[in-house]
């Protein structure tokens, strides 16, 4: 029998990991969305008799048995930290499918893409924006990208269970296929000469994906190099910078159509 090769046996059991992880939600908001969220699959819910009462529409919607257990002995895998009000619920991370499926459709698409944002509290405040402001997608890599964690849940106050959050092999790959299906790509730069809205003058009725960076090192050079422009956020100040969530936010509210 034939010794099967190094990157096929690394793809299996990257498989088979995949397959095995879950995450732990905690929180009241986030524990209720994601209970009555149809599309996501529950395995484990712990609460205390408050919060029990407090989500009881919710267990009773989702067909979910709670364990109730005595605060002094709540004690779920998680973060002994967290603020999780007595409730965890342990699930399987959300499959939303592919680029295409989740960038065309709407009448004039908007799409954020992190490149090495990692911090899940960042991650979870972009997407709670991103649905409030109608992106159709929020995309980052499978690597050096915040994953679903309690904490990025909790931060995007249930978003996370509506908002489309894709995480893609290679951020280069990603874009070049966004442009192929006609989206304008523009990476937010603070040395870029032009504004967004300058950038989209009159082109505010096409697709548009808005690239951003981690705070300090920013874009990488090769995503640099990938994307049709660099653009800024026009500021009347002239010092600092901003949280990459709020920048996430005031870009894509400066890139929609008015």
């Amino acid at each position: 029998m034939s010794k099967k090769p190094k990157w096929v046996v690394e793809k299996e059991q990257a498989k088979r990991a995949a397959a095995a992880e879950t995450v732990w939600l905690f929180g009241l908001h986030a524990v209720r969305d994601a209970l009555l969220n149809p599309k996501r699959e529950k395995l484990r819910l712990m609460v205390t008799m408050n919060a029990q009462a407090k989500l009881a529409d919710a267990i009773e919607a989702s067909g979910v048995e709670a364990e109730v257990i005595d605060p002094r002995k709540f004690n779920p895998p998680i973060d002994p930290q967290s603020v999780h009000q007595g409730a965890a619920l342990e699930v399987k991370p959300l499959n939303w499918g592919g680029l295409a499926e989740n960038c065309i459709g709407a009448e004039a698409p908007r799409v954020l893409l992190l490149d090495r944002v990692t911090d899940p509290h960042n991650v979870g405040a972009i997407l709670r924006s991103a649905e409030v402001l109608g992106a159709s997608a929020v995309i980052g890599t499978r690597h050096h990208s915040a994953p679903e964690t309690g904490a990025l849940a909790k931060t995007a106050s249930g978003a996370l269970e509506r908002q489309p959050y894709l995480r893609m092999r290679n951020l280069a790959d990603t874009i070049t296929e966004l442009q192929g299906m006609g989206f304008i790509v523009l990476g937010l730069d603070g040395e870029a000469e032009q504004t967004i809205e300058s950038a989209l003058s009159a082109k505010q009725h096409l697709p548009v994906a808005l690239v951003l960076g981690a705070e300090g090192p920013g874009l990488r050079q090769k995503t640099k190099e990938t994307v049709d422009g660099l653009v800024k956020i026009g500021a009347a100040g002239g010092f600092g910078s901003l949280n990459v969530s709020n920048a996430a936010a005031i870009a894509l509210y400066a890139s929609i159509a008015r």
